[in-house]
């Protein structure tokens, strides 16, 4: 009776090998994954800010042809 116990608690230890094995694979493949989102994460941060700059520059364009625009049309209006 005894042995069948024992093989018993065997086969729950080798089941529980199992599952901490197939738990560290996971955690593996989810740490992997993780990089690769931090990096997709950094890249995007990067473009955001390469955006934005550009932006602000087509902004500031945009201002110095109203200005442009406006004086033109004052001159326009002088004549």
């Amino acid at each position: 009776m005894s042995f069948e116990v024992f093989e018993k608690l065997e086969a729950k230890v080798q089941q529980a090998i199992d599952t901490i094995t197939l738990l560290q694979m996971e955690i593996e493949e989810l740490k992997e994954q993780n990089n690769a989102l931090s990096q997709d994460v950094q890249a995007a941060a990067g473009s955001r800010e390469a955006l934005v700059r550009e932006n602000e520059q087509l902004k500031e364009e945009q201002v110095a042809w109203q200005e442009r625009l406006r004086a033109l049309l004052g001159k326009m209006e002088e004549v």
